[in-house]
């Protein structure tokens, strides 16, 4: 009786190794079956990655470094324990090749080529007219202009003969990137005609009428790389509308910056000075005929009248084109705005005919309060009420890349659908529907049917029970998967056991049973273990458990049985009578044993 507690915790300890090696021997027996299966033992296998530069053997202290020794010429770079060697910049710029063809819709080198094209184009449409209104350009300065000037013709050609020759373009639904096709398509384009009048050589007139800057008008005609470049750089920025609203002011001043070049040339045709009308040469020239421009544009008021034919017609046309020129940059400017901010309007007028609905039918202040709130953060949080509204206009096969790369790493980890065919995990992301709980919301409750399966994306939720159903047994963050088993359990296995709330506001992804069953329709291997799965996982859910929560197993070493009732009879009737044999010997011994083990 002694070594009974002895023999009990050796049995408790071997109890735990039988469990280890058990449970290792299922993960074995798993992976061999399901050889998708990754053990948790294994680390995760790394991303693919570019391949690192090659690492040289770091010498050891004070000797000479084992195998070929470093060349001169080449460069290294220490960094823990290891010399790397890369390549310094120049060389990288020697060897770089020219891409063949270029994707105009992709490219990022393209964009930012169109950027120079364009303060190429820049250039030439604002200082053209000041060079010609304003005495800005003098024979001190003249070389400085054309400088400028020659180095933007460069850039033209430079686009002409490079990027645009070698721009991909879609033929018959093919994307074409032979050299020669690429070209011919440049040719026979608009743009090429465009481009070819623009460069028109007309400064070799400069030799007869001297440097005039107007011979330089063509260069203005390059209008179709501005565009262009509006297109690519909003398809690349998350807030196009800010650049929208930047190039919309951008056309008002130049419509003022050019009013105010030609009032400057009307006023030196009249003569400066020579009537109240005109500019009359003092202070700064350009600063003084944009403030006129902007005045008469905007049709502010308060202008000299003009006195002679000349003036009169000047400002009648400057009246009219600024009504209209002003009254389209308007337009376009509550347009910009509009755009911008048609979400926020369709999500206030949700909300307001929402409200609308509940006062009609006098729902609950309460109620009404937490439907604003689910608006609110569901607005905020993802910047649309309904994600489905907006992948419904895409392809099916651009929707599963979406639904991969948002969903793909959570559903993965589910351990329900490890080993299961690939394609099939893919139809299922495309039902994954995403829903919003606010704090203290019930996701689910106790004894209802479960149909769904939760995957909790951001948020929390608690599991509750006890005899109040109010305790919490534990917290699910986000990547946490439950209501799995709900999805294949059958014959009244899919109820739920636990209450499951929203511990403040909690984004989870839901899968509904009849689209899974209507996915395995067409995977009957993956059907079948997910069946088997989900009956081994229900049957360690419902395994017998002892009075400290373990599983009642059989002991390895059974504990010494007790003293026969029969045997205990006799020792009791040796003390009642007060005997003095070998029975009231064992009786006393047995009692001494039994106080040293208590």
């Amino acid at each position: 009786r002694i070594g009974s507690a002895t023999s009990l915790s050796i049995n408790n300890r071997l109890q735990e190794l039988v469990k280890l090696f058990k449970e290792r021997t299922e993960k074995v027996k798993e992976k061999l079956t399901d050889p998708d299966v990754t053990s948790d033992d294994e680390s995760p296998a790394a991303s693919p990655a570019k391949p690192a530069p090659a690492a040289a053997p770091v010498p050891p202290p004070g000797g000479e470094p084992e195998g070929d020794k470093l060349v001169g010429d080449e460069h290294y770079c220490e960094m823990l324990c290891c010399v790397f060697k890369y390549r310094p910049w120049l060389d990288r710029l020697k060897n770089y090749q020219f891409p063949s063809s270029i994707d105009p819709l992709t490219n990022l080198m393209y964009v930012l080529w169109l950027f120079f094209v364009v303060m190429a184009w820049n250039w030439n449409c604002w200082l053209i007219p000041v060079r010609w209104a304003f005495p800005y350009q003098t024979p001190a300065n003249i070389h400085c202009w054309l400088l400028v000037d020659y180095l933007c013709d460069l850039i033209y050609l430079l686009d002409i003969l490079i990027f645009q020759t070698r721009l991909q373009f879609v033929q018959g639904g093919d994307i074409i990137t032979d050299k020669k096709a690429m070209k011919e398509n440049y040719l026979r384009s608009q743009r090429f005609k465009m481009d070819v009048v623009c460069l028109l050589p007309l400064d070799f007139f400069y030799f007869k009428v001297g440097v005039n800057p107007l011979l330089r008008f063509p260069r203005c005609l390059k209008y179709m790389a501005f565009f262009e470049f509006n297109n690519r750089l909003e398809a690349i920025l998350s807030k196009a509308y800010i650049y929208r609203v930047i190039r919309t002011t951008a056309y008002l001043l130049y419509s003022l910056h050019v009013n105010s070049c030609l009032y400057y040339w009307a006023s030196a045709y009249e003569g400066l000075g020579s009537t109240t009308w005109v500019y009359d040469g003092k202070g700064n020239s350009y600063i003084r005929c944009y403030y006129w421009a902007v005045k008469t544009l905007i049709t502010i008021g308060g202008l000299p009248d003009p006195k002679t034919l000349f003036e009169i017609v000047f400002q009648l046309l400057n009246y009219f084109t600024g009504v209209f020129a002003f009254s389209v940059m308007i337009g376009q400017m509550r347009d910009v705005v509009g755009a911008a901010t048609a979400g926020q309007t369709y999500y206030r007028s949700c909300m307001d005919s929402t409200i609308k609905y509940m006062n009609f039918y006098k729902i609950p202040k309460t109620v009404q309060n937490r439907v604003k709130t689910w608006y609110e953060y569901t607005w905020h949080s993802q910047g649309m009420l309904d994600e489905s509204e907006l992948l419904v206009q895409l392809p099916d096969k651009m929707r599963l890349d979406i639904a991969i790369d948002v969903n793909y790493n959570i559903v993965s980890k589910v351990a329900l659908f490890q080993g299961c065919d690939r394609q099939m995990i893919f139809d299922m992301l495309k039902r994954l529907r995403s829903v919003v709980y606010l704090p203290n919301d019930y996701v689910c409750k106790k004894g209802e049917i479960g149909r769904e399966m939760y995957i909790i994306q951001a948020g929390q939720v608690q599991v509750l029970g006890g005899p109040d159903g109010k305790t919490v047994l534990v917290t699910l963050k986000a990547g946490s998967v439950f209501g799995e088993i709900s999805l294949l359990a059958a014959g009244g296995g899919n109820r739920r056991t636990a209450n499951v709330i929203a511990h403040g506001f909690a984004n989870l992804f839901i899968l509904d049973k009849k689209d899974l069953n209507e996915i395995l329709v067409h995977y009957p291997e993956s059907q079948k273990l997910l069946r088997k799965k989900a009956k081994k996982m229900l049957k360690n859910n419902n395994k017998p458990k002892d009075e400290k929560g373990a599983p009642g197993d059989p002991l390895i070493i059974p504990p010494k049985a007790g003293t026969p009732k029969l045997f205990q009879a006799a020792l009791a009737a040796t003390g009642r009578l007060g005997g003095k044999g070998p029975l009231a010997q064992l009786r006393w011994r047995l009692k001494e044993l039994k106080a040293m083990q208590t």
